[in-house]
């Protein structure tokens, strides 16, 4: 019994000195569970000397004690869970004595940052004037104002056959897209058949645009304006029942074939719609008062 005492006894005089010297420089949550820790292990150590004993812990306040503690530990460990990243991050800034560059430590907020600058800027404009009076010297180390660089000219390298190039890829990406070289494409080909349900193909090409728009709208419980272009494929869209008068149009396909140049694909250029000057009309006067003879 004597050697129990004086056991516990000595770790706990132990355990009361390192909890003394880590309270300034701790965690207080770690401190906590600490002192919560001592304080079960004395209860646990005083219950185990009554049994011991012989005596009836019937009315003992220190299994009360014992309860309470455990029940607050188990609560604890959300939280310490929560702060396991934390602490594992301070212990190795410890043990190796800086962060990483790429650490999210460094990204923390720093309240620092909320405090007025107006001080800061009065002592640095003061800071100014004093290095202006001592010399030139001192004032080459402060930092200067940021001057952005120059763009040099670079030369245009692109030639007529890359120009050319381009222009027949676009065409055969325009070709590939009709829906009957799509069709044709499925039919000969060994891939699995890709179904589609409620629309047809030509509704298909902005759908996913639409369904991102629809979600917005719905999540964010605002109605988006519509641009001209926008309505005119709605118009387009709603007009379109089928697709009976293109079942015998294959569009231009001759860049597939290989019997198309470059200026055939061009883009059409677009004709800026400039209409008559409109002059005054004749026969009307000026509005004004008339002045009566």
């Amino acid at each position: 019994m004597a050697a129990v005492q004086g056991i516990t006894s000595e770790e706990l005089v132990t355990a009361k000195g390192l909890l003394r010297s880590i309270q300034e420089q701790g965690l207080s949550f770690l401190e906590l569970k600490d002192q919560l820790l001592l304080l079960y292990m004395q209860d646990l150590v005083h219950i185990i000397m009554q049994k011991t004993s012989g005596r009836s812990l019937k009315e003992n306040p220190g299994i009360m004690r014992l309860v309470e503690t455990r029940t607050v530990l188990e609560k604890m460990r959300p939280i310490e869970q929560k702060l396991k990243y934390q602490i594992d991050k301070l212990l190795r800034a410890a043990v190796t004595g800086s962060l990483a560059e790429n650490d999210p430590l460094r990204f923390k907020p720093n309240p620092q940052n909320l405090m007025s600058k107006l001080e800061e800027s009065e002592e640095e404009d003061s800071d100014k004037d004093d290095e202006d009076e001592s010399g030139e010297g001192k004032s080459q180390s402060k930092t200067r104002k940021y001057v952005p660089p120059k763009l040099a000219p670079v030369h245009y390298d692109d030639t007529e056959a890359d120009r050319d190039r381009r222009i027949l890829e676009r065409a055969k990406k325009r070709a590939l897209s009709s829906s009957v070289i799509r069709e044709l494409k499925e039919q000969y080909t060994d891939a699995p058949e890709e179904i589609r349900e409620g629309r047809a193909y030509h509704m298909m090409q902005h759908g996913k645009e639409e369904q991102h728009r629809i979600n917005y709208e719905e999540s964010m419980m605002v109605r988006l304006n519509m641009t001209r272009k926008e309505k005119a494929r709605n118009k387009r869209k709603l007009a379109m029942t089928s697709q009976l008068n293109s079942l015998t149009h294959f569009t231009d396909i001759s860049a597939l074939t290989g019997d198309a140049n470059a200026e055939g694909h061009m883009p059409p250029a677009k004709r800026s719609k400039k209409g008559p000057k409109k002059g005054p009309k004749k026969g009307k006067k000026k509005k004004g008062f008339r002045r009566r003879h």
